[in-house]
């Protein structure tokens, strides 16, 4: 099993992120899609063998009634209401898909990362947009990792075998329901939990990177990725990367 250790950006600048880590999640793209020649650039300036994941545009996920839509850099955004989110695979949805796999193209990267907001309620008509999109959508040979936020965990299931969906959790708050056919997991780690909010300034302790280790060894996977979201992630990554060398 090969586990690739990284942040949700890049701390530090990218070019002394990549001497250090081998892996990236890039969220930027889901505020806007970056231009071309920016793209190529990352990729340009890392290692060959540097991994990058990319999280898709909020367009796909979120409706305009999301504060993020804010820094979109669209003004008029607020025209693109009923046109955008929630998976709904509107010709507005699609294209913005096809935009985020075209910078996936530009950094080979394996994988591209969909993220519902908690308002993406588990009901008949958002079940329906998951069937409906990832039926339409154009993969490109890229893994998906599907994160959904309180729904339960047998449709979660159910929706990623249905369509070969890494059930993307933090493990050490939940046990991830499937991997990819090629047997990929990716894990997201916030910080910790108080009920419902997300304490983004919590400190990793020395057992919860054992734990983590023990959950990661406990399923057959070829490849897994841990990819830190906290305040500190740069220190926690390093942290658990020198517990896996040991």
């Amino acid at each position: 099993m090969k586990v690739y250790v990284g942040c949700c950006g890049t701390p530090g600048g990218l070019k002394r992120y990549s001497e250090e880590f081998k892996v990236t999640e890039i969220n930027s793209t889901f505020y806007r899609i970056p231009k071309t020649e920016t793209v190529q650039r990352w990729r340009q300036t890392v290692p060959d063998n540097f991994i990058f994941t990319v999280k898709c545009h909020q367009a796909i996920t979120h409706p305009i009634t999301s504060p993020t839509w804010k820094r979109s850099g669209i003004k008029d955004f607020k025209e693109l209401k009923d046109k955008v989110g929630f998976l709904n695979p509107t010709q507005e949805v699609l294209e913005y898909w096809r935009r985020t796999v075209e910078v996936c193209k530009i950094l080979k990267s394996p994988l591209c990362v969909i993220q519902l907001p908690v308002s993406f309620k588990e009901n008949e008509k958002n079940i329906g947009n998951i069937k409906k999109f990832f039926s339409k959508i154009e993969r490109e040979g890229l893994d998906i990792a599907l994160e959904l936020r309180g729904w339960s965990r047998e449709t979660f299931r159910q929706v990623c075998e249905e369509f070969d969906l890494i059930s993307c959790v933090d493990p050490l708050r939940e046990e991830p329901l499937h991997f990819s056919k090629r047997k990929i997991g990716y894990y997201r780690l916030h910080g910790s939990y108080e009920g419902d909010r997300i304490n983004y300034r919590y400190k990793y302790t020395i057992e919860d990177f054992n734990n983590l280790k023990s959950m990661i060894e406990k399923y057959d996977c070829n490849i897994v990725y841990v990819m830190f979201n906290n305040v500190y992630m740069r220190e926690d990554a390093r942290k658990f990367m020198e517990l896996l060398s040991r």
